[in-house]
């Protein structure tokens, strides 16, 4: 679905590139997470799997980026769009409207979804996203984390085949957190939707999602499943990325020679690794 050869970017004002010599390939239905420290180039490199890189900011752009085959360079911002469904991080800035429920209908009417599916989509999405009483609200009167909620809602009526989220869960509380994820990991799963996910909260990461990348100066440091690279917890602290504590936890019993499995991700894993230890 995504193939990335090469890429290196340098923002116009910038004096040095911000993603460098990055190659990937991400295939269809993979729920991908993207972490790394502050200013370490992660949400320009999902600038130029939905295009905005490019086509919005100018730079010395090298390299490819093809989306379901399509060059993004060649491709329209409009093009892209129809493929992947992006939500920013900055919410107030993506927002259209003034009511909820016509900020859903916006995209479904843009791109001349059929009059008798419209309804039904926007009813599914503001339910799957726990928000279906708040569809008449003024947006401009919603919680920073209600206005998240509905940007994914209004990507979700879409039914794009790539969703690019960058930090969707920053203004949630825990629980809501955790169901923005389950939804995200069931969507990728049932729908072969490719997920791709920006987020500081790893240990919900190492949870949900199929592949993890860490990014450290504009390369990536890190590829593979959660529990692979978790397990260089301490490399990962060195470049500013926190492990779940789950993750210390276990590589702390493993160094003092109690434990000597895989790390743990989840607070269930870890629980059952404490059980075995005292037991």
């Amino acid at each position: 679905m995504i193939q990335v050869k090469d890429l290196t970017f340098k923002y116009r004002e910038g004096s040095s590139p911000v993603v460098r010599n990055v190659s990937l390939q991400i295939p269809d239905g993979q729920f991908v997470g993207i972490t790394g420290a502050a200013g370490c180039g992660k949400s320009t490199l999902t600038y130029a799997f939905n295009g905005i890189i490019p086509h919005c900011y100018p730079g010395d752009f090298y390299g490819s980026v093809t989306i379901d085959g399509k060059d993004t360079v060649e491709t329209s911002l409009t093009d892209i769009s129809q493929i992947v469904g992006s939500v920013c991080q900055d919410i107030d800035s993506q927002m259209v409207s003034s009511v909820v429920e016509d900020e859903i209908l916006y995209g479904l009417e843009n791109f001349a979804v059929p009059k008798d599916q419209v309804q039904q989509r926007v009813d599914d999405a503001l339910e799957a996203m726990g928000i279906s009483d708040l569809r008449d609200r003024v947006i401009a009167s919603l919680s920073g984390g209600q206005k998240q909620k509905v940007a994914v809602a209004s990507i979700i009526a879409l039914n794009p085949r790539v969703m690019v989220l960058d930090e969707p869960t920053a203004e949630l509380d825990p629980a809501s957190s955790h169901a923005v994820f389950e939804l995200l990991a069931r969507y990728a799963r049932e729908r072969n939707i490719t997920v791709i996910v920006v987020e500081q909260k790893i240990a919900l990461l190492s949870e949900f999602v199929d592949r993890l990348l860490i990014v450290q100066d504009g390369q990536i440091a890190f590829d593979g499943a959660p529990a692979q690279v978790l397990e260089h917890s301490q490399e990962l602290l060195e470049i500013g990325v926190n492990c779940p504590r789950s993750t210390s936890l276990s590589v702390a019993l493993r160094q003092q020679g109690l434990f000597d499995g895989p790390v743990c991700r989840t607070v269930d894993q870890a629980v059952s690794l404490c059980q075995e230890v005292i037991a």
